[in-house]
């Protein structure tokens, strides 16, 4: 639907239930000119790299990558929008929060080259078709991609646990060109980003816990954002 990418070819299990989505699917690749080939469930199980496949599965082009420097300047009169990845892991965050940043309208992602989590089919999955739409850069290293965003005027805001300042502080902040950086699960944010940071601010927390999923806790800062946006 993007249309971002090429599709090669989409299989579907041959036993799959009837459905409006596998109809669409159908009538989207017969628009595109798509092949659809009816396959046994096994043989999508055997190739599909996810886990429980849905008895659908699409070869396609590798992901565009975005150009670092292209997020960092207004697009269509918006100002940069964006969310940065430091030390994150697990791929079934990564697209859950992907899914969120397309949904608050983010206009960027940045993920380190080492240390990180990339797109995987697992990413993929969580993130429910946001990676066809969301722009992905990678970068060498986060520390100097925020010295280059310090140059271009873009604000950047780490969530830590241990902040004196709250996530509610940000106010006009989020107007301007920015960049909301999330660390890993327990370990946060590293020193290195924690001290380039323009503003560091933590999720109040009520209970007995003390920290949120990174996907929770990046979907509570962006939709904080879009919220002061819109205000």
């Amino acid at each position: 639907i993007a249309g971002r990418r090429k599709v090669r070819e989409i299989w579907i299990a041959n036993d799959i239930d009837s459905a409006d989505v596998i109809d669409d699917i159908r009538e989207l690749a017969a628009d595109s000119r798509v092949q659809v080939v009816d396959v046994a469930r096994k043989k999508i199980e055997l190739t599909a790299r996810s886990e429980a496949p849905q008895g659908v599965i699409a070869f396609a082009a590798p992901l565009p990558e975005a150009d670092f420097d292209e997020l960092l300047k207004p697009r269509n009169g918006v100002n940069p929008f964006l969310v940065a990845l430091d030390g994150v892991t697990d791929p079934g965050n990564l697209g859950a929060l992907l899914r969120c940043c397309d949904g608050a309208g983010v206009t960027g992602v940045i993920l380190p080259k080492h240390r990180s989590v990339h797109i995987t089919p697992t990413a993929a999955k969580a993130a429910a078709g946001a990676i066809e739409h969301l722009d992905i850069a990678v970068v060498p290293g986060l520390p100097n991609a925020m010295e280059r965003m310090k140059k271009a005027r873009v604000w950047t805001i780490g969530l830590d646990d241990d902040a004196d300042r709250t996530l509610f502080e940000i106010g006009d902040l989020a107007t301007d060109p920015v960049c909301v950086i999330l660390g890993a699960e327990g370990k946060g944010v590293s020193r290195l980003v924690r001290e380039r940071c323009d503003m560091v601010v933590a999720i109040p927390m009520q209970g007995q816990l003390s920290s949120l999923n990174v996907s929770v806790a990046g979907a509570l800062a962006t939709y904080e954002i879009l919220r002061n946006r819109q205000g």
